[in-house]
């Protein structure tokens, strides 16, 4: 062998080595970790609602049971005699958005005091529209929007004796 062959001999082989070397570095090449993958099934989602196993009984609506004094006797009461805390039924608010008049259209079971509010989304209160008293019966009440009241998303909160009703309305 002459000396031209041994040294392309030697350049081949250094070439091979770091060709090796280059392969193995994370900068060239990237390699794929056998020992983290797995032929596992993923494990199953499961569900944490209770589960709820024996004798309840369905809820009625219509009749409404409970015991006296005495452990022998049940009283039975129909639901439509029990009278509900619901005075105020808001029928419709309008128009929405608002620009100048706000119109609310409800109906009261019985008289009551009357307030309606207009509070930002945080629930402080900006302007008190109405603080009166209101007679039974379906109306219309219209208030006019002041100046001050800057464009936005705001929520009309109406109260009659207790009774509390929060619509939202948006304010050009």
């Amino acid at each position: 062998m002459g000396k031209k062959s041994i040294i392309g001999l030697f350049w081949s082989f250094l070439c091979i080595i770091c060709i090796g070397f280059a392969s193995n570095s994370a900068v060239f090449a990237q390699k794929t970790d056998s020992s983290k993958i797995s032929i596992k099934p993923k494990p199953r989602v499961v569900s944490r609602l209770p589960v709820i196993r024996g004798s309840v009984q369905a809820y009625k609506p219509g009749n409404i049971s409970f015991n006296t004094t005495s452990s022998t006797s049940t009283q039975s009461v129909n639901a439509s005699n029990v009278k509900s805390g619901k005075i105020l039924t808001i029928l419709k608010l309008y128009p929405n958005p608002v620009s100048e008049y706000l119109n609310i259209n409800m109906r009261l079971e019985k008289d009551a005091n009357l307030s309606v509010k207009i509070t930002d989304l945080l629930g402080n209160d900006i302007i008190s529209l109405m603080n009166d008293r209101g007679m039974a019966g379906e109306q219309t009440k219209t208030f006019t929007i002041p100046n001050k009241l800057n464009p936005g998303i705001y929520f009309v909160k109406v109260n009659a004796g207790g009774d509390l009703k929060v619509l939202k309305i948006s304010v050009l």
